[in-house]
């Protein structure tokens, strides 16, 4: 049982909760009955990109019933942010997606760049097909057209953290989502 914590303090910031642990494990089981449903034939490779997806990934994980395979990437942007869309590298992809579903599991989307250019980067390695499953969106942030075939939460564009997201590396952590106060 976790300890439950309505306001936490990070550095310079207070955070209350926003998103508790149990509405996101509920939205995370509907996500994988999704996958499940959708992918059962497909034999699926689970893209986690680090380091925010780790604690999704997990979680959704226990709940995919299915003949899978996951691995874990990181991506190195030029500017060191997320949304910049300028993807440098795909660090720790050694597998042959040559013919395979791939499913990126991602923490948030928010404006997109950088997803849009990482599924980019997968499809010049001729996978069978690119899915996207996310914990959050951020609709009204979104900058370019994507299809999320999976998405646990939509939010609106306030900072979080919790669950794997950070802040300035700290608060990935905690089992709820909090929002800055």
């Amino acid at each position: 049982m976790s300890e439950y914590m309505e306001v936490i303090q990070i550095k310079d910031k207070r955070f209350k909760t926003f998103i508790p642990e149990a509405d996101i494990l509920k939205e995370v089981g509907r996500v994988a009955n999704e996958i499940n449903r959708d992918l059962s034939d497909a034999n699926p490779l689970f893209v986690c990109v680090l380091n925010g997806a780790f604690m999704f990934t997990a979680d959704l994980m226990k709940n995919v019933n299915i003949p899978c395979e996951i691995s874990f990437v990181k991506l190195a942007s030029y500017e060191g942010t997320s949304s910049t869309g300028k993807v440098k590298e795909l660090v720790g992809l050694s597998e042959d997606i040559t013919g395979r579903t791939v499913v990126i599991v991602e923490d948030i989307v928010d404006t997109g760049l950088t997803m849009k250019r990482l599924v980019e980067t997968l499809r010049t390695k001729n996978p069978k097909d690119v899915r996207i499953a996310t914990l959050l969106v951020k609709p009204d942030k979104l900058q370019v057209n994507l299809d999320l075939d999976y998405v646990a939460m939509k939010i609106p564009n306030d900072f979080i953290v919790g669950y794997g997201l950070d802040y300035d590396g700290l608060g990935r952590n905690f089992r709820d989502i909090y929002t800055v106060i």
